[in-house]
């Protein structure tokens, strides 16, 4: 069955559109959204000077020496793309949001009220254009995938045709933003399989058992298909989560924590009768009686965290956007499960790595936190540094805990496993001697200069060094003016009767001593 006209609207490079207007930057002014080290995304000025997204940060740099460094700001996003969406919708009812960038709406409604498609499209961003300020590409075809990937070419692919269109293009587009399938595109790559036209014309069974049930979704979409066509199901009214708040909510971070426990309830509701969410609508209700609703499609199935983040960025941008010339705060929010699936895709592992200890911890922390605040509960993310302060960042319980830098990458100078499984807060001072009381350092060519026999702690009498490895001397930043750090690292296993041997991290910066963190 062909799936219906759909309507894409996509704002190229739309992380840095928006990373560039919120830092003020000119559109010529090359930049790069940069997550882990990487490159998520960059500008046409950047592109022309050779950076490329999945770049690392120095390839980057090295080839646009001028090149903006933009964080990863997910909010940021959303928040920022609510004016588009707005636009969209002053036009088209109905839309959906896939992701900040990208929008979609059923195209027949439009098409019967402005004459034809051509004519839709060119409404669309002529409106786009006035009023959100943004630029824009519109994308028309049979099913939402051949139409996100006809406003990436800025086509309107005519009807019945969107196999046809798909079937020249690189099987790399399977891997979308919403959608990885990175790991499915390389091996149909090195099994000869170069376009979409390719893998669709193999038979079905045969996916299904090379493939298993991801390769059957990007088989479908292959061939122009519906990714999902019967697995859907029109989830019970009674699921709608409906929150009243007494003191209304205009405040971005308190809307987002009030909204941590309805989409809990939602996931919850859902999987207790086997659904999973790929349609979320929200609604609000703010003071001066104004009803606000948006629709959030969702390639796979929304998870407790996926539903939650969808909420925060709405609400953000409902509240920024609105906020300049009315000031009304949200008295009512409303989730609503506009299109479910089974949830398989969640279904608990035989073992319980996902089971429902795990879940009441996950309640437990959640209530925590409604006490005493979202910072009340931190979560460790290990990422990548040479330092172990550097390498561990707090999180709060629920956000996003991406590290901030790739533990995989290179980092000259790390140090070495095993890790200290304590790190103080803040570093112990300490003093290395040697056999004849005389205080040791570090040289310029990072040698210690002297042999280690006692080491005092944070003032306290010194212990007997038992053995020592090390230094590793660690230059960083050194190109910066003014911002280079040069230290050295030292393990050591002191003498502490009657406790036993203690083993430390000892680092020697500006000619001192410090405990950076302790082994047990």
């Amino acid at each position: 069955m062909t799936p219906p006209r759909v309507v894409v609207v996509w704002c190229p490079d739309w992380p840095v559109v928006a990373g560039a207007v919120a830092a003020g930057l000119a559109a010529q002014t090359p930049a790069a959204v940069v997550a882990a080290n990487q490159v998520l995304a960059c500008s046409a000025a950047a592109r022309a000077q050779g950076v490329r997204r999945g770049q690392r940060r120095r390839e980057a740099q090295g080839r646009c020496p001028e090149l903006v460094v933009l964080a990863d700001d997910p909010d940021r996003d959303a928040r920022m793309f609510e004016p588009v969406v707005a636009a969209v919708e002053a036009l088209a009812p109905g839309v959906e949001l896939v992701r900040p960038g990208l929008v979609a709406v059923p195209a027949r409604g439009p098409t019967r009220y402005f004459g034809s498609e051509p004519a839709v499209a060119e409404r669309i961003v002529d409106v786009v254009a006035a009023q959100a300020g943004m630029e824009c590409q519109i994308g028309i075809a049979d099913g939402l995938f051949a139409a996100t990937l006809a406003a990436h070419r800025g086509l309107l692919v005519p009807p019945e045709d969107s196999a046809g269109f798909l079937a020249t293009l690189s099987i790399a587009e399977l891997h979308q933003p919403a959608a990885d399938r990175a790991a499915l595109v390389d091996l149909l790559h090195r099994l000869g399989l170069r376009t979409l036209g390719a893998f669709a014309a193999l038979p079905v069974d045969d996916v299904a058992s090379r493939f298993g049930l991801d390769g059957v979704r990007a088989h479908r979409l292959a061939q122009g298909l519906d990714e999902r066509p019967l697995a859907r199901r029109d989830p019970p009214v009674d699921l709608t989560v409906t929150r009243r708040f007494d003191l209304p909510l205009d405040r971005v971070d308190a809307a987002a924590f009030a909204s941590r426990e309805p989409a809990q309830q939602l996931h919850e509701a859902l999987a207790a009768r086997g659904l999973a969410c790929i349609r979320l609508g929200i609604s609000a209700w703010t003071e001066a009686e104004e009803q606000l609703h948006r629709v959030w499609r969702c390639a796979e199935p929304l998870t407790a965290s996926g539903i939650a983040d969808r909420v925060r960025w709405q609400l953000d941008g409902w509240l920024t956007s609105r906020g300049s010339h009315r000031g009304a705060g949200i008295t009512l929010l409303q989730l609503i499960p506009e299109e479910a699936i089974g949830g398989q895709a969640l279904q608990r592992g035989l073992w319980g790595e996902s089971g429902e200890d795990d879940e009441r911890a996950c309640r437990a922390l959640v209530r925590v936190q409604g006490m005493l605040g979202p910072e009340a509960v931190l979560i460790g993310v290990l990422g990548g540094g040479r330092d172990p302060t550097d390498r561990v960042r707090l999180v709060p319980w629920g956000e996003d805990p991406a590290p901030a830098r790739d533990a995989d990458s290179p980092w000259p100078g790390q140090l070495p496993a095993p890790s200290p499984s304590r790190v103080p807060a803040r570093p112990l001072p300490a003093a290395v001697f040697d056999d004849a009381g005389r205080v040791i350092g570090v040289s310029g060519r990072g040698k210690l200069t002297g042999v280690p026999y006692r080491i005092t702690v944070d003032g306290n009498p010194p212990r007997r060094v038992l053995t020592w490895a090390g230094p590793w001397p660690v230059e960083e930043r050194w190109w910066e003016p003014g911002g280079g750090r040069r230290c050295a690292r030292l393990q050591a296993v002191l003498d502490a009767e009657p406790a036993g041997p203690l083993a430390v991290l000892l680092g020697c910066e500006t000619g001192r001593w410090k405990v950076e963190g302790i082994y047990e």
